[in-house]
């Protein structure tokens, strides 16, 4: 009996070193490698865009900076992986990238069954109509009968399904793999209404032969939270993703900017801004970090409200703010204190 009890204690010690070891393996061998391997899409207007030159731009990939500065103190350490929606989970899960940034939507299956961490919302979006505008139609109650074009093996097409079933009216799907043949179908007139996530609305509208030809409906028939993604098993690495976001958002709500970081930090008296910036202390300690993580966040990256207007909210898209506004705007943008 003692062989046995010594045996078991002995192999849930292994068990604990190993748990260690891995809780600190992403943040390690990100800084033994020197850069950050994050896993994006494969070019959507305002996320994640390649620009010919190596270079990429958009909201995700500005959430992938933000991280490669708190760990590395370099937002410029980051590479790239380009995956398709069916290659996502599988590079996260493989270790092929370290984060996923990909506009995902977090759901209760993905978040319990895949062995992965959303580490929160990045974007709020929600599935909308997009239409021409000589239809005269106004509402998404003003389609039935309608021919729709959608992705095929979605979310899009079950949520577009429910949706038109639950309100009694009818609908004819014209469903294709690719974005890009959706829209290219819904260019030519082979559907009355194009429908996806609105922010992928407004990218592929600008696409169109005549954008301004074409309106987007103002209803949304869809809870789309987009967030970034960690492996489980590693708390240590899913508390530093978690906290890059939430120093984005708290530095809005601070009114921290890339253009006065520098100064508020050496005259801020505003407790909260201090203890972020670890003017008194190493906010980063608890997660393994240098007290300049949080500052190399914003002064190289800036706030979240910087990264929207940058990627979303000036020309060709326009997004409006809408729920991903900071709460005392009215959105939902909220992030917890840093003490």
């Amino acid at each position: 009996m003692r062989v046995r009890l010594f045996a078991l204690l002995l192999l849930l010690s292994c068990g604990a070193v190993v748990g260690l070891a891995q809780a600190a393996s992403t943040l390690e061998a990100v800084k033994q490698r020197g850069h950050l391997r994050c896993g994006v899409s494969q070019g959507l207007p305002g996320f994640s865009t390649p620009d010919g030159s190596g270079g990429w731009t958009g909201l995700d990939v500005d959430f992938c900076r933000a991280v490669a500065a708190a760990v590395l103190g370099d937002a410029d350490k980051v590479r790239f992986a380009a995956l398709s929606a069916k290659e996502r989970f599988t590079a996260l899960q493989s270790g092929e990238v370290d984060l996923l940034a990909r506009n995902t939507t977090w759901t209760l299956s993905r978040d319990a069954e895949l062995g992965f961490h959303f580490v929160g919302v990045l974007f709020y979006d929600g599935q909308g109509f997009m239409v021409p505008k000589e239809l005269g139609v106004t509402s998404v109650a003003e389609l039935d009968g309608a021919t729709i074009c959608s992705n095929a093996g979605t979310t899009t097409e079950l949520n577009l399904a429910d949706w038109f079933r639950a309100r009694g009216m009818d609908y004819q799907p014209v469903v294709f793999e690719k974005s890009d043949e959706v829209a290219a179908a819904y260019d030519a007139g082979r559907c009355d209404a194009y429908t996806t996530d609105r922010a992928s609305l407004y990218a592929q509208r600008n696409k169109l032969k005549n954008p301004d030809a074409h309106v987007i409906l103002p209803e949304l028939i869809s809870k789309e939270p987009l967030g970034p993604l960690v492996r489980r098993g590693d708390d240590q690495w899913f508390s530093i993703v978690k906290w890059t976001l939430y120093v984005l958002i708290g530095a809005e709500e601070l009114g921290l900017t890339s253009a006065n970081v520098e100064e508020q930090r050496q005259r801020s008296r505003h407790p909260e801004v201090q203890r972020l910036l670890s003017v008194n202390g190493n906010s980063g300690q608890g997660l393994g970090l240098g007290p300049d993580w949080a500052y190399n966040i914003i002064r190289q990256v800036g706030n979240y409200g910087e990264l929207y207007q940058r990627n979303l909210g000036r020309a060709p898209l326009g997004i409006e703010r809408g729920l991903n506004a900071l709460y005392t705007d009215g959105g939902l943008m909220y992030a917890p204190p840093f003490r």
